[in-house]
């Protein structure tokens, strides 16, 4: 077995589509997939998968059928950013799209949560890539529900019975893109505590990146075994076989890349599909125009 194909297959353990068995204190930040790959391997490796995932999209966008939507989610200094660079730099950028959902506005919060969501939806033949999505609404508000009391709603808040129907909001949602033909791959990138602060210390060491922090970014920090209690909660009530959760070890920040455009690779493989034959009245043309190309002179 090559290495591209049992670097494939160990993705396996990743992949959650059962909330039910799901707990995150199992998936270790560490983990390299006992592969045996250097970071050079790793180097080698993505290249191969790049080239890859750069023909699938190409039979993703010519036989307009099926769409991508890659969810990432993490904590700060996750890389979220670094991992939506390398895989799109291994695709067509007329293909991609980003959407990063910051702090909804006051027009959005006159909106259901789920409102600006579908309205960034992917259409057929192209990948959409969402740096933070719904789920900073069972997240962020999780942690701080008094943010709750800005959205405009009606009834209780902060309840049992108010999480729980958030959560099946978002399934039926992401339940309605997948029969319309949208891939849904959902990406946790999961890293310690202690990976994070020496991420944020290596950040704050740059004077040129210091602009990319505000206190309230630092603050969340404190937060941190909160929010592992709200991923927890997250993916146990939205991991389903047609919107999985990847829980993707980040603290090597070369094996997490992989792992995220391994997973793509493996959900368009499984779509199986193949160049679109052109009519054979337009093919009959091009066969036609081809002859007349070769009979000119050079």
């Amino acid at each position: 077995m090559n290495k591209l194909a049992k670097f494939l297959r160990a993705l396996d353990s990743y992949h959650i589509t059962d909330g039910d068995k799901f707990d995150l204190k199992d998936h270790n930040p560490n983990d390299d997939g006992d592969l045996g790959l250097t970071k050079a391997d790793g180097a080698k490796l993505l290249k191969t998968v790049k080239k890859r995932l750069l023909d699938l999209q190409d039979l993703l966008y010519a036989n307009q059928t099926h769409s991508v939507l890659i969810i990432l989610q993490g904590m700060d200094a996750a890389g979220k950013d670094g991992t939506i660079k390398h895989v799109m730099s291994g695709v067509n950028p007329q293909g991609v799209s980003v959407t990063s959902f910051k702090q909804p506005g006051p027009t959005e919060l006159l909106h259901g949560f789920l409102w600006r969501i579908h309205l960034a939806a992917p259409q057929v033949g192209r990948i959409v890539i969402f740096n933070r999505s719904q789920y900073e609404d069972v997240l962020v508000t999780r942690v701080h529900p008094e943010l709750l009391e800005h959205e405009h709603l009606s009834g209780e808040i902060n309840t049992p019975e108010f999480w729980a129907g958030r959560y099946s909001d978002i399934r039926h949602l992401e339940h309605y893109l997948s029969r319309q033909g949208t891939i849904v791959l959902k990406f946790f990138l999961n890293i310690s505590r202690e990976e994070q602060r020496e991420r944020l210390l290596a950040r704050l060491d740059i004077p040129d990146k210091r602009w990319k922090f505000s206190p309230s970014d630092l603050r969340e920090r404190e937060y941190w075994d909160d929010y592992q209690k709200a991923y927890q909660a997250a993916i146990s009530e939205t991991a389903r076989p047609y919107a999985p959760w990847i829980i993707v070890p980040s603290n090597h920040k070369w094996y997490a890349r992989l792992v995220v455009i391994g997973a793509i690779i493996r959900a368009l493989q499984n779509l199986q599909q193949q160049a679109p034959k052109p009519a054979p009245e337009v093919g009959k043309f091009l066969d036609d125009y081809r002859a007349r190309l070769l009979k000119e002179q050079p």
